[in-house]
Parts: C-alpha cells; sequence; structure tokens
C-alpha cells in the first residue's frame, strides 16, 4: 500500500514538472513572438513535440529541453523556473521547496535551488548523477551570452566542450561558456554529486 501511494505522489510530481516546463515554454516563446514553426526551425525539435511539451503531454529529455532553451535564448534551469502568475517573488527557497526533476533518459536529477522568480544574474542548481550515465548537448553558441561553472562536490565527472576533456574529481571546479557542443559522463561505479552556477555575463 505504502509503495502505490508513494509512485502516485511522483506521478503527481511529474505531472506537475510537466506543467510547470509547459507553461514557461509558452510564456517566453510568446514574449519572443515565435509561432511553433519558428521555434522549431531555431531549435531542432519537431513542431508537433513541442505542442506536446507545451500542453504538458511529454516528459522531454534534458536533451530536448537544452535545444528549447538554446532556441529561446535562455538557459535549461530558466525552463524549471517560474511560480503561478501572482505569486510574490521571495529571496529564500527551503529545500522543501526547490523544484527537483528527473531526465527521464540518463536517469540524472537536477534541482534548483535557487529561489523562483528572484531576480538575480544567476541560478544554483544541484545534479545527482548516476553511474555510467551519459548526456550529450549539441547546441553551440546561443543569442545570451550564458556561463556555467560546475563544482564537483562528491564523485567523478568527465566533460567534454568541444573536443576538449576534462576529467573532474570531487572538489574541482571547471568554468566553461555554453558556446560549443558539450557531453557529461560519469565513468564511475558509484552516482557523482556537483553544483551548477550558471548565469550571464558581458560578451567579450
Amino acid at each position: 500500500m505504502l509503495d502505490n501511494v508513494k509512485h502516485a505522489s511522483e506521478q503527481t510530481t511529474e505531472s506537475d514538472i510537466n506543467e510547470r516546463i509547459a507553461g514557461r515554454v509558452r510564456e517566453l516563446r510568446a514574449a519572443r513572438g515565435y509561432t511553433l514553426d519558428t521555434l522549431a526551425a531555431r531549435c531542432g525539435v519537431s513542431r508537433s513535440m513541442i505542442s506536446m511539451i507545451e500542453r504538458g503531454a511529454a516528459s522531454p529529455t534534458a536533451v530536448v529541453l537544452d535545444k528549447l532553451a538554446a532556441g529561446l535564448g535562455v538557459s535549461l534551469a530558466s525552463l524549471f523556473g517560474g511560480e503561478p502568475e501572482g505569486a510574490p517573488a521571495q529571496p529564500l527557497a527551503r529545500r522543501g521547496q526547490q523544484l527537483k526533476w528527473r531526465d527521464p533518459e540518463s536517469g540524472y536529477t537536477r534541482r534548483n535551488l535557487s529561489p523562483a522568480c528572484w531576480p538575480s544574474p544567476f541560478q544554483l542548481v544541484e545534479v545527482v548523477f548516476p553511474a555510467g550515465a551519459r548526456v550529450a548537448y549539441e547546441t553551440g553558441g546561443r543569442e545570451s551570452n550564458l556561463h556555467q561553472h560546475v563544482w564537483v562536490m562528491r564523485g567523478r565527472i568527465d566533460i567534454v566542450i568541444g573536443d576538449e576533456l576534462h576529467a573532474l574529481q570531487q572538489g574541482d571546479c571547471l568554468a566553461m561558456r555554453l558556446d560549443r557542443p558539450l557531453i557529461f559522463s560519469n565513468p564511475a561505479s558509484k552516482a557523482a554529486r556537483y553544483i551548477l552556477a550558471i548565469g550571464d555575463a558581458p560578451a567579450t
């Protein structure tokens, strides 16, 4: 019985997250004046898939969401942000209020640590990356000048930026600009945990 209750709770949470993503994609697309066809051409995701995501009828992978984010000129973390219309921005996000999402393809989980809607030039994200998992982000340059730092808290993560491999151990911190294809992989036998700091910076 307890397992059934837990499973139902997880399903509800996934549905809520899909609705949150749906609302953010619709909002960002409308703000830019993009049609479904325009956004599909910009990001390489099919019109039908974008439509399903905007209706909350699909559970998109991290790779698909990253393509959408690139097409919209925002960070991947931004697609999980926001609160219901009219909700006040708060400077504090308690652990239980932080949105947690699981990539249906790789199984990695990400938790938005930063308070939703709070005006800030950067965002913090906590990631738990399973042993043997791999995620390849194909997007290159973006209209916005997004920078990202990866700080490994536990385990090991290999990151390939373009054709450069960086093997990160616990305590290592890597700075990067999101202007080339990016691959995250965990070659170890245990899950890794790291913190992402994401922000805009003046163009150089």
